[in-house]
């Protein structure tokens, strides 16, 4: 497994984390009106959760099952992409090419994630 790779995982995961805490209004608006409790709850318990999955994909000894958590986890937020892809439909055509070119997106951030998690299991 390239170390460059789980590094950029863990990356990717810690950044997103931390603009759910930063800028959240963002993220608050993609939150499905169908989840009980506030938008900026589910903001604030997404984020934690990336910050957590970063650090279970970076440390070695938490690599693999952090790893699958993150492929879940980019299963479980698609709804997110859906509503903004629905939401922005109106917009600008480079506003709606990213909101729909999120939707396709995250094929490969989960298969990124198993790979991850395939290789971390090797090393055990």
């Amino acid at each position: 497994m390239s170390a460059r790779s789980v590094r950029l995982l863990a990356g990717l995961l810690a950044g997103a984390g931390v603009t759910h805490f930063a800028a959240p209004k963002p993220y608050d608006t993609i939150v499905p009106a169908s989840l009980p409790g506030s938008a900026r709850a589910w903001t604030r318990a997404s984020g934690a959760a990336e910050l957590a999955l970063a650090a279970a994909v970076a440390l070695p000894a938490t690599r693999r099952t952090g790893a699958l958590l993150t492929a879940g986890f980019f299963v479980a937020v698609f709804p997110a992409n859906v509503k903004m892809a629905y939401d922005w439909r109106h917009r600008s055509p480079v506003l709606k090419a990213a909101a729909y070119g999120r939707l396709p997106g995250q094929v490969p951030l989960v298969l990124w994630a198993l790979k991850v998690a395939r290789d971390a299991s090797k090393e055990e």
